[in-house]
């Protein structure tokens, strides 16, 4: 387990200071809601399995359909979604949604052969989640468009509250500030622990077990360190991945060179996943589909 001497390098990933902002407007967590937010999903998930009430809460789900390593497109979509109904969706798109994914988390709770005692509407688990998916977005809006300046970070971070209060989590769980989300997330990260069972479930997602031989073989190297540049050390350590000066140079230069890419890319093609999304929702909701 991590010690009491976690700092705020330890726990976030090093964004790239040469990444020069584009402006000083404010932002919020819509706007990093583009094409390249896929690019650290998987790390995302490696983070929100990293808490072990989490990580045997998917381990051990007999909800067959949303399993990752069974229907990883499906489990993609529904995540995505999510965030794109919590981020940008309109309240009766929160409403369809949340009442979905109550229903499949229902199914989710912990028996008496588990390790660990979890249970998917405990608020704490659905915290840490949402935190992780917070981080997510922060980080990667961060490499794409440079570090925000304090009044940028704290609008953005109070537009992002829905990742959470879509679902159980209350607005007065949330810190109240960047700055105390930064001492809730330093001292959550203490409560991270990925054993065997978790660290094999998580390899085989990011060794792609889960898809075609043809598919995998590709991808499978761009994917491990895409996820290992995500993590953070401390998550990256938990999980045995591997990484160095070298890697992280080569990381940085890919981001900066993607930045500048997405600098001169159009909003229709940087920002058409989140309404795709709510789209397609709509039309499942419409004509009775499920949802997750």
């Amino acid at each position: 387990m991590p010690s009491s001497s976690l700092t705020t390098d330890a726990t976030r990933i090093t964004i790239d200071k040469r990444t020069a902002r584009w402006d000083d407007e404010p932002v919020t967590a819509a706007d990093a809601l583009d094409f390249w937010s896929f690019a650290g999903g998987a790390a995302n998930v490696v983070m929100q399995l990293a808490r072990p009430g989490v990580g045997y809460g998917v381990v051990e789900s007999k909800v067959d359909s949303g399993n990752l390593l069974k229907h990883p497109w499906k489990r993609a979509r529904t995540t995505f979604t999510y965030i794109a109904v919590a981020v940008v969706g309109t309240e009766q798109d929160k409403l369809l949604y949340r009442e979905a994914v109550n229903t499949s988390h229902r199914h989710v709770k912990s028996t008496a052969e588990s390790p660990v005692r979890y249970n998917a509407f405990d608020r704490d688990l659905q915290m840490w989640v949402a935190a992780c998916l917070f981080v997510g977005l922060e980080d990667t809006y961060q490499l794409l468009r440079g570090q925000m300046t304090p009044e940028q970070a704290e609008g953005f971070y109070r537009s992002a509250w829905p990742l959470g209060t879509t679902l159980q989590v209350t607005e007065d769980q949330w810190p109240p500030t960047r700055a105390a989300f930064d001492d809730y997330w330093n001292t959550a990260c203490q409560n991270i622990h990925i054993d065997d069972t978790v660290r094999a479930y998580l390899l085989d997602l990011i060794n792609l077990k889960m898809i075609n031989p043809l598919l995998r073989l590709p991808f499978r190297r761009l994917l491990t360190f895409l996820t290992a540049g995500f993590l953070a050390p401390v998550f990256r350590d938990a999980l045995g991945l591997s990484w160095s000066d070298r890697k992280q140079r080569r990381f940085e230069w890919l981001f900066r060179f993607v930045a500048l890419v997405n600098r001169f890319l159009p909003a229709f093609i940087r920002k058409p996943s989140p309404y795709l999304l709510l789209a397609d929702l709509r039309w499942r909701a419409r004509r009775g589909k499920a949802l997750v």
